[in-house]
């Protein structure tokens, strides 16, 4: 089963390389990237991943599968 990081990290890396967003540009604190990156269990806060989402411009299905994470 994917984790909320790899779930979370590969919508990241599609829009970065696509050009959509930058990592400024993404909502993910400095912080909250390298837990991603090193703590598979670590889950943003809903209220981060709030602000993730609408900077990713994330689809409604995207940002549905991510909050199911943060219950």
């Amino acid at each position: 089963m994917e984790t909320f990081a790899q779930k979370l990290l590969k919508i990241y890396d599609r829009k970065l390389l696509s050009g959509e967003i930058t990592f400024s540009q993404s909502g993910i604190s400095k912080n909250d990237f390298t837990r991603l990156c090193i703590d598979p269990e670590f889950v943003v806060s809903r209220e981060a991943l709030e602000v993730i989402c609408e900077k990713m411009k994330l689809t409604e299905a995207e940002k549905e599968e991510l909050l199911k994470f943060t219950e």
